[in-house]
């Protein structure tokens, strides 16, 4: 973490506010603007990106990637802007936390892949580029989403040491440790060798 100069009430707001723009489902909501359904009766059920793409909607399925980073990310900014680099993170975790465990959906959220990502990139561009690059790299080697998720939550901690950010080890391995327990039932699938590819239609989350 970096150096505390705000004060606890100060984080705590920071905290809440990140956790309440976290919590704004935008799969869901874009799901039934565009009249595509209820996502809890789709394919897993989810919120995510993914799971939105079961309704055979790109655009729906690329616009909630983009808002679902993008709350992250405007999460993360506006803390740094209005208070300083100890909100910023402290704002980022509580978005993804929000994503996870969303207070509108009695805490049934998503696997904040997409989160993830948005506020490694408002943290640091070029380490938010890097982790893309490694899902993009993971997922054309595997041609499994999930899969490719979990590399780059793993490498995520050491593209921060690489780069050279300490201060944000603790946040990059609770992000890990997070999207790897969001996806259990997708690691026992891949053990199994049952785990969907990408481009295959399948219900799994």
């Amino acid at each position: 973490m970096p150096e505390i100069s705000s004060t606890y009430q100060i984080l705590a707001f920071a905290a809440f506010a990140g956790y309440l723009l976290g919590s704004i489902p935008f799969g869901m909501i874009i799901a039934r603007v565009m009249g595509l359904g209820n996502l809890r009766d789709i394919g897993s059920g989810n919120i995510g990106a993914t799971n939105v793409l079961r309704t055979g909607n790109k655009g729906a399925a690329a616009l909630t990637l983009i808002f679902d980073a993008g709350k992250g990310a405007v999460a993360v900014l506006v803390a740094r802007a209005l208070i300083g680099e100890d909100a910023a993170q402290i704002a980022g975790l509580a978005a993804f936390l929000g994503h996870l465990f969303p207070i509108w959906l009695r805490f049934r959220g998503g696997k904040g892949v997409a989160t993830f990502l948005g506020i490694l990139l408002a943290l640091y561009w070029p380490l938010g580029l890097a982790a893309c690059a490694t899902w993009l790299f993971a997922a054309i080697l595997m041609r499994m989403s999930s899969l490719a998720a979990l590399v780059s939550a793993a490498m995520a901690p050491l593209w921060m040491f690489m780069m050279h950010h300490g201060e944000m080890l603790l946040l990059g391995v609770i992000f890990t440790i997070l999207i790897y327990l969001r996806h259990t039932a997708n690691l026992a699938r891949i053990k199994a060798g049952t785990e969907p590819k990408i481009g295959r239609k399948n219900s799994a989350p």
